[in-house]
């Protein structure tokens, strides 16, 4: 086939798809409003000009290339996709003057019935705060419930965007739309499957933010960071974590105190660490902290020599302790030496 017989093809196809199109639109009659359907034809009108007059372009200058006597190998190939390219670039050309002129729903037509894209036909309707016009394109073309159930919370269609969430077992985001609607029974249930997965997860410490900031019950929280510490599942942020929730300085050195007498040997130096921080917060911890400190290094000394190091951490502006650290070291190490 010649370039000629091509395009006198391509022409024929076209007014045949065409008045098969019309017709199509005509149908809608019985199914949209009629200025949608106008609305529709306007676009395909249009766009059958651009095409149009594309075809009539290559055909002159086919005709011209033929009159001068130039031939190529390949050039129906070229041709082709030069075609198409055109046709193309003509619908981005249009899509992108829809969108300038805020028409979204017309953009969003020419993407995805004209260059086949659904998803940014989607997008566009998206952007354009068209959410629930946007949340159908993405479920029932692209099959992406995600980005669907994310249109339909902005477009405030929370039962839908919920019943979403279910079926992708995002729990805790299904907790906080119930909670947007005021449903605090069915958020609650959801919010404890969060905490029971957390917990299975040996992630303690997210289960009870779980309860503090999600389901307002703080006594809950501690005593999840309390088995954290306890069955040594991220015990050192668990015991670290629960002493930051408690507000009284007063019942914080009590908890201190109490605590660390139910501490077994072998978890002593992350209670160490932790005594740390404390001593930080506030005057009125450092003595109950700074003697636990002692008790912990003074245990510990023989078997892991460079724990006389911590004592700095509880005398910060101490020289003395310093020079006594090194001293220590110094003479330990000669000792060893001898």
């Amino acid at each position: 086939m010649n370039k000629q017989k091509f395009i006198d093809k391509f022409l024929r196809a076209l007014v045949v798809l065409a008045i098969i199109k019309i017709i199509a639109i005509f149908t809608e009659l019985f199914q949209k409003t009629f200025w949608s359907v106008i609305g529709n034809l306007v676009i395909f009108i249009v766009v059958l000009v651009i095409i149009f007059f594309v075809v009539i372009a290559l055909e002159n200058k086919e005709k011209s290339g033929n009159s001068s006597g130039k031939k190529g190998s390949g050039g129906n190939f070229y041709l082709e996709n030069s075609l198409f390219d055109r046709i193309r670039n003509k619908y981005e050309e249009l899509a992108e003057k829809y969108i300038a002129e805020k028409d979204y729903t017309r953009a969003a037509k020419v993407y995805m019935n004209l260059l086949n894209d659904n998803y940014r036909g989607a997008k566009t309707l998206e952007d354009g705060g068209l959410y629930n016009e946007a949340a159908v394109i993405y479920l029932k073309k692209l099959k992406n419930k995600s980005e669907a159930a994310s249109c339909f919370e902005k477009a405030k269609q929370y039962q839908k965007s919920i019943e979403l969430y279910k079926e992708l077992e995002q729990k805790e985001k299904v907790a906080d739309l119930y909670m947007q609607i005021n449903d605090t029974k069915n958020a609650n249930s959801y919010y404890q499957m969060v905490v029971d997965d957390y917990v299975n997860n040996d992630q303690m410490v997210k289960a009870s933010l779980i309860y503090r900031k999600k389901m307002d019950v703080p006594e809950e929280a501690q005593k999840i960071l309390l088995q954290g510490w306890e069955q040594n599942k991220d015990a050192f942020n668990c015991l670290n974590n629960y002493f930051v929730n408690i507000n009284n300085v007063e019942d914080l050195n009590d908890t201190i105190q109490n605590l660390y007498l139910k501490t077994p040997s072998d978890k002593k130096i992350i209670y160490l660490e932790a005594m740390k921080h404390e001593f930080k917060k506030d005057l009125k911890l450092q003595e109950t902290t700074r003697n636990i400190a002692y008790e912990i290094i003074a245990e510990n000394i023989e078997n892991h020599s460079s724990i006389i190091n911590e004592l700095k951490h509880f005398n910060p502006k101490d020289e003395v302790i310093l020079k006594d650290i090194s001293r220590y070291r110094t003479g330990r190490n000669k000792m060893f030496r001898n």
